[in-house]
């Protein structure tokens, strides 16, 4: 079982002693069922009971007709033929988008109190329009994202103690051991190809077998491409069109995306909600430039202006024409203008509950990141060779 920080939460959820349900969203194929099931066994053992609407559709009639909480554990405990005991199970509803009406009647089935609730799913933000009624107050939504460099090594093999010492000597500027940081390097560098997403990490550890990750890669990718089609509607060419372009964007020289490159005649008002679905179905990371290097930043976002990243490295990579791989893995990180290295910090900030803001001004240059810790703004740039202490932006 790979090691996933998230866990750490589903830990203290479960200590609480009035728990709201627990709504986990984000993108495909990162690892929320795995991860809430073996949380599951390990908390509940045999008082688990799961529920998943793309694979059994028919349970979506259990939240048909009137909502109460007595008449929906009755006909759950029907359909799976298992008695709930009181105050020791979990239900786990997943892939709730293809059944909405459940995050309507979760507010029944928390105050009725007697069991513990963790819906899943991604695509979330697409089917709102669906929902009669949010159980606000009564559900705890976190995202899940893939798994970080962090998350990474560890499943690599590096030793927590490892992790320890290099966050001391980050701590106390000092630099780390060479052989440590070659290592660590080449892990680096593994990383930005084989990304985050669980099953190509798990590739990764079994058999080092590239080729079999790059399949898994082209897999998750085509998965995306027909959640797209089968959920985006009318707008399905246009989105299609952004994911398709998102490689060719972060490789122009600023990075910023450019609707112009979509087609001539493209304007914002007619494109933002295509960028929106991408964002809601965890595929596309934006990041907003800033008019001023201000708090609060959001207030500051300028929405019009952006970069739009790609949710894992790994599948960016694989989204990528050419021999990207071979010339990372070679060392040549300024492939593709440096946008893996852009794209690989972008999802571990975002992963570590840091928003995305850039700051670009004529005259003065870009800095890549500006990243918020309590009231500290804290710069972030990502530059090749020795000359980034001087760099005039930051």
């Amino acid at each position: 079982m790979l090691y996933r920080k998230f866990s750490t939460y589903l830990e203290e959820w479960s200590e609480l002693e009035e728990k709201p349900a627990l709504l986990i969203e984000g993108a495909r194929q990162i690892g929320k069922t795995t991860l809430i099931r073996e949380f599951a066994k390990n908390k509940y053992g045999k008082n688990f009971a799961e529920i998943n609407f793309i694979t059994t559709p028919s349970a979506k009639k259990i939240f048909e007709g009137d909502i109460n909480a007595e008449e929906i554990l009755s006909k759950l405990s029907l359909f799976l033929k298992k008695t709930f005991v009181p105050h020791k199970t979990l239900i786990f509803f997943d892939e709730v988008q293809e059944c909405p009406a459940v995050r309507t009647a979760i507010k029944f089935l928390v105050e009725d109190g007697r069991f513990d609730y963790i819906e899943s799913g991604s695509l979330l933000g697409i089917n709102y329009g669906e929902i009669t009624s949010y159980a606000v107050g009564f559900e705890d939504i976190q995202m899940m994202y893939p798994m970080d460099f962090e998350e990474f090594v560890l499943a690599a093999g590096v030793p927590a103690d490892t992790l320890s010492l290099l966050k001391e000597c980050y701590d106390a500027e000092k630099p780390v051991d060479p052989f440590i940081h070659q290592q660590m390097l080449r892990l680096f560098t593994t990383y930005m190809i084989v990304g985050g997403m669980p099953a190509a990490v798990q590739e990764y550890v079994s058999s080092k077998d590239m080729g079999k990750i790059a399949g898994i890669q082209s897999a998750i990718l085509k998965l995306y491409r027909k959640d797209i089609i089968r959920y985006a509607g009318d707008d399905k060419a246009k989105i299609t069109n952004i994911f398709d372009t998102i490689p060719a964007e972060l490789n122009a020289k600023n990075k910023r995306f450019r609707l112009s490159d979509l087609t001539k005649s493209a304007r914002m008002e007619r494109y933002e909600s295509c960028f929106n679905w991408l964002t809601d179905a965890g595929i596309g990371l934006p990041c907003f430039n800033l008019s001023e290097v201000k708090q609060p930043l959001e207030i500051n976002k300028r929405r019009n202006l952006f970069k739009y990243f790609f949710c894992d490295t790994g599948l960016l990579c694989a989204l990528c024409s050419g021999d990207v791989q071979f010339q990372i893995m070679s060392g040549n990180y300024l492939v593709n203008e440096g946008s893996i290295v852009e794209n690989l910090i972008a999802q571990q900030l975002l992963g570590n509950g840091f928003a995305l803001y850039y700051y670009d001004k004529k005259g003065m240059g870009e800095v890549d990141f500006v990243a918020a810790q309590h009231t500290e703004l804290i710069p972030v740039a990502v530059k090749p060779g020795e000359d980034y202490h001087a760099h005039r932006a930051l």
